[in-house]
């Protein structure tokens, strides 16, 4: 019995390496985008997909016909959601004007390719209210806001 416990977890170990080495990467890329980090320094990327990664390996023997990339991209886009929500901070590249949910929403849309029904049920939100949110993000993204006026610009002009 315990060489048969043995085999099936060393399976379910390489299955699971398998999946990590083919996926990890666009995984960290989506948190990337979804932290606004850099991409040679971002220490909370990693720690959104090593908990993503961790528990999608926690749920890995339920996962029979369910496409495991889905299940890891999930756990990502929820595990940024109840901590960025907390903290709206973005730390640059051409994300940083959005919000955590204009960025979530954005990165699951286009990054993804995530469809509007399986993010309104993901994130518990309307499908108009995420249809909204995207246009905005999306609008945000193409024409951001200006940044504060140039020093020289505020000084007054001697009358």
């Amino acid at each position: 019995m315990r060489e048969r416990r043995a085999s099936q977890d060393a399976r379910r170990a390489r299955e699971f390496e398998a999946f990590v080495a083919g996926a990890a990467g666009r995984l960290l890329h989506a948190a990337t985008l979804l932290t606004t980090e850099p991409p040679d320094d971002n220490p909370r990327a990693l720690k959104l997909i090593t908990a993503a990664l961790a528990r999608t390996y926690a749920s890995w023997d339920r996962l029979r016909g369910e496409d495991p990339y889905d299940r890891a991209r999930q756990e990502l886009a929820l595990r940024f959601a109840r901590a960025a929500w907390h903290r709206h901070r973005g730390y640059g590249g051409v994300l940083r004007h959005l919000g955590p949910q204009e960025r979530l929403i954005l990165v699951l849309r286009l990054y993804e390719g995530v469809g509007e029904e399986q993010v309104s049920a993901l994130l518990g939100l309307p499908m108009e209210r995420v249809r909204t949110i995207h246009a905005r993000a999306v609008a945000l993204v193409l024409h951001p806001p200006r940044g504060p006026a140039p020093a020289a610009a505020l000084e007054r002009v001697p009358s």
